[in-house]
């Protein structure tokens, strides 16, 4: 049994894990960028529609993702799984995991567009501004059908990234912005010959551009197979329940968090959407913003869940604490430098989307507070990320209903719709959960870090458990 602690000096093995986690990270990042980005396409390719349609497609957009990210959530595990499996070459396993993760895509996805139907059908009474409800209606209806290939997509990416190897979904979500731009320039304003189908356009490119990503990593999958031959072995298919249970008690809780951190941010985007359509569109270009910044610790996170998840199956403590820390300090710098930027220069990331003097005042404003969260965001995702290698995902679940949904969501309606503050007083609330969240998943790693043991033979750490 080894035994090691928290808050090491910068050692060989941490310099080793720094290069690992930003090679495998790299490509991550800009994958997430890539998958970002496509909404802001959508959202740069309506705004000569006018201010409402920028916040009609956004809030749809919001709204739905909340719904789905809960299934892309359930995939969470299999990058986990199929990283220990890997550290442990157990390959059969990484296959096995992979059929599971698609298995579980085909269930949820009826589920997840049933959902976002009942929700298109039940908008008349949200007290929505009657304008943008207009145009968000016929955007859920369609997005809906790019459920399943979302989510097979999200199965496919874990297991990539499980198996280190990440250039494919770099490559993917590049080439799906593409797909994205065209189908929103053919759709939305009917060139081609199409009809001019304005913000419906908008979501059918979306579901296109989704259906060709999850086509472009299958073929991905089987290049990588077929390349590694042997060393990647074929294995048929066969269910197993206790493996579906499996992944489900891992994916569940860290599908519940990302739905509740995600699902605030769609309120809030529904809140701003009860404001006038100045207001909600300056939100949601300053959302697109931060969003896309977000996109690196989400990287990270990502990339720290599968070093740890490594040095876990491989039963090498040293090595899963030393790349928690790397990941921790590698986030927290990046996202200071990034708050430094949003705060010095907000105009020209602004006017990318718009020359409304009344949308760029107010977008100033949300730039601003959105600096001042930067290093508790990247925190709380980088820390999300290395708990799940640890196999800790009922920790941020928790978290995140205490930070986001008792704390910061009350505080930012009340300073809104109460006292006055605006779309800004929103903002100021989901600072004050993120600040939380962070604060408190820091403590959680270092404490866990400090106890961390491997016993022989175990499948999981031998973590206190903290709740």
């Amino acid at each position: 049994m080894a035994r090691c602690f928290s808050l090491p000096l910068i050692t060989r093995t941490m310099r080793s894990e720094f290069k690992a986690l930003v090679t495998l990270a790299l490509p991550v990042v800009l994958a997430e960028i890539g998958w970002m980005s496509m909404g802001l396409v959508d959202t740069l390719m309506v705004g000569r529609l006018g201010a409402a349609a920028i916040g009609a497609t956004g809030m749809g957009s919001g709204v739905y993702f909340a719904i789905a990210i809960f299934g892309m959530g359930l995939m969470l595990g299999v990058d986990s799984l199929v990283a220990r499996a890997y550290g442990a070459r157990r390959l059969e396993e990484c296959v096995s995991w992979l059929h599971h993760g698609l298995v579980l895509a085909v269930i949820v996805s009826p589920l997840i567009m049933l959902l976002t139907w009942i929700i298109f059908l039940t908008m008349g009474w949200w007290g929505l501004h009657p304008v943008i409800r207009a145009l968000a209606e016929p955007y859920l209806r369609v997005i809906a059908f790019g459920t399943l290939p979302l989510l097979a997509y999200a199965a496919l990416r874990r297991y990539l990234q499980g198996i280190h190897v990440v250039r494919p979904i770099m490559v993917a979500l590049v080439s799906a912005n593409l797909v994205n731009l065209l189908g929103n320039w053919v759709l939305i304003y009917g060139n081609w010959g199409s009809p001019a189908l304005g913000v419906a356009g908008s979501a059918w490119a979306t579901v296109l551009a989704r259906t060709y990503m999850a086509l472009f990593l299958m073929v991905a999958v089987w290049r990588e197979h077929r390349r590694r031959g042997d060393a990647m072995p074929r294995v048929p298919f066969t269910f197993d329940s206790a493996r579906l249970k499996q992944l489900l008690a891992l994916g569940a809780p860290a599908a519940s968090q990302v739905t509740l951190e995600v699902g605030v941010f769609g309120l809030v985007t529904a809140l701003a959407a009860r404001l006038d359509p100045v207001s909600s569109a300056a939100h949601q270009i300053a959302l697109n913003i931060a969003a896309v910044v977000f996109m690196i610790p989400l990287g990270l996170s990502s990339a720290a869940a599968v070093r740890v998840g490594h040095a876990v199956g491989a039963r090498d403590v040293r090595r899963a604490v030393d790349a928690g820390w790397t990941a921790l300090g590698t986030g927290g710098a990046i996202m200071a430098l990034t708050g430094i930027a949003l705060f010095a220069w907000p105009l020209p990331m602004l006017t990318a989307f718009t020359d409304d003097v009344r949308v760029l005042d107010i977008g100033v404003g949300l730039l601003g507070i959105a600096a001042a969260f930067q290093l508790f965001d990247g925190t709380q995702a980088v820390a999300t990320g290395v708990l799940r290698g640890l196999g800790d995902t009922r920790t941020p679940m928790i978290m995140n209903v205490i930070g986001h949904w008792l704390l910061g969501l009350p505080a930012g309606y009340v300073l809104c719709f109460v006292l006055g503050w605006g779309v800004a007083g929103l903002w100021v609330g989901l600072s004050l959960g993120l600040i939380f969240v962070a604060l408190v998943l820091t403590a959680t790693w270092t404490r866990r870090a400090r106890h961390l043991t491997l016993a022989p033979g175990a499948h999981l750490p031998e973590v206190p458990d903290l709740l």
